[in-house]
């Protein structure tokens, strides 16, 4: 079944696999073998309640970085097909890991990994989709009585490569599989008490919301809020998926991801994201003519990289320039591509900048209610705050503006909405 495709053309779901639960654990909640083993105590409670349990973890806390920072050591442009079967070994290493502890605990477990999870994905290296799950062998191990531990993060394609499904992955992959063994609920545990208003690393007095909509906290992944990958939010939506952000180390009932929520909680402003991993890149003195556009960003979405917030502007003399975001770790491996672009459209020259950030607010009360934008913006000017860029949805507003300002912005925006207040 293909549960990470056009939502339009989706199938149903499988039949549900009886009193199912499918649980989530995040890097930070992995991060060592201690935390594997209390991580493992909460599961074999999970398990004591519900007749069937899988387990989807992600690699050791920052494994996933080491392994690219040793990758880009030995090759400063690595290929995307080794990367992938480099980055994949971290999330096989805690599946095992976590089988073996549950097995200490008395509670019978094993790990598979994404392709013998049945995990099916297209052949785009480093941000592969999920095209069909084939569940025969974690439906046999539950059968089994055993909890089964998938490495999240990634599959295998056609071409029987190992793919990943980029930053965040492991969360696709949860809910992915939650769908196809249609399970009763998708549990995300990591380190914070569910999504807050804001980062609480920078807005100390930010809170956990009890309950947000898909389209929200679609919003909220889409624009920065880390807490849990985007493509894993629609596939939730797409299938009515209920989803349960919680935290691994806290006794906390988390935020309920939901269709609709309590009718007092409709039509708010629900938070501040912010995003520091970007870049933008300037292409100057394009010659402003039908179809450039087009040929500026078919050659880079055909690289798999995938851009934001473009601005093209008022044309000048027959000549304009074309700005956009992209994430900054994509920068090194763009740059080949921008270059050849730049020559293919005659641009003058292609200028990259990181110093920059976008911030973030989301929530339906900026659908279609009248000042909404003026206090953003006001809030961020009576703190000298300069905003570069602007880009607008139904229930967002995105502003690019300095790095070095943002903690700053997030706390400006999160007072003038009195988000503190429950």
């Amino acid at each position: 079944m293909s549960v990470d495709s056009d939502p339009a053309s989706a199938p149903s779901p499988a039949p549900p696999v009886s009193r199912c639960v499918v649980q989530k654990f995040g890097g930070s909640s992995v991060a060592s073998a201690e935390l594997i083993q209390r991580v493992a105590r909460r599961i074999a409670a999970t398990r004591a309640e519900h007749e069937r349990v899988v387990v989807v973890v992600s690699a050791m806390g920052d494994s996933t970085d080491e392994l690219l920072s040793l990758a880009h050591k030995v090759n400063s442009a690595p290929p995307p097909r080794e990367l992938d079967q480099l980055l994949s070994t971290g999330e096989t290493i805690t599946a095992p890991l976590m089988a073996m502890a549950l097995e200490r605990l008395g509670v019978p477990a094993i790990s598979l990994t994404g392709p013998q999870a049945g995990i099916r994905t297209s052949s785009v290296h480093r941000s592969a989709r999920i095209v069909d799950i084939v569940p025969e062998r974690i439906v046999d191990e539950l059968d089994h009585g055993r909890v089964v531990v998938v490495a999240g993060f990634q599959g295998v394609s056609d071409a029987l490569d190992v793919t990943t499904l980029g930053r965040g992955g492991s969360d696709t992959t949860a809910v992915a599989l939650a769908v196809e063994l249609g399970a009763a609920r998708c549990e995300i545990f990591t380190d914070v008490a569910g999504v807050y208003t804001a980062d609480p690393r920078v807005e100390p007095r930010a809170r956990p919301l009890p309950e947000i909509t898909y389209g929200e906290m679609l919003e909220f992944a889409a624009v920065g809020a880390k807490v849990l990958h985007p493509r894993a939010v629609e596939i939730g939506e797409t299938y009515s998926v209920p989803i349960v952000v919680r935290s691994t180390f806290e006794d906390h009932p988390g935020t309920l991801i939901c269709q609709h929520p309590a009718m007092e909680d409709r039509l708010k402003i629900r938070g501040i994201a912010h995003h520091s991993g970007v870049a933008k890149v300037i292409l100057t003195r394009v010659p402003d003519r039908p179809g450039v556009a087009a040929q500026v960003f078919g050659p880079i979405g055909k690289a798999g990289i995938n851009v934001d917030i473009i601005v093209q502007n008022v044309s000048h003399d027959g000549f304009t320039d074309i700005s956009f975001i992209i994430a900054e770790e994509d920068l090194p491996r763009s740059r080949p591509v921008l270059e050849e672009v730049a020559r293919d459209v005659r641009a003058e020259q292609v200028v990259a900048a990181t110093d920059i950030a976008t911030v973030s607010v989301v929530g339906t009360a900026l659908l279609g209610t009248p000042g909404m934008a003026a206090r953003i913006f006001q809030a961020l000017s009576a703190k000298n705050i300069n905003v570069e860029q602007i880009t607008t949805s139904q229930i967002h507003v995105t502003v690019v503006i300095a790095r070095d300002r943002v903690a700053e912005a997030v706390r400006a925006l999160h007072d003038e909405f009195e988000l503190e207040s429950d």
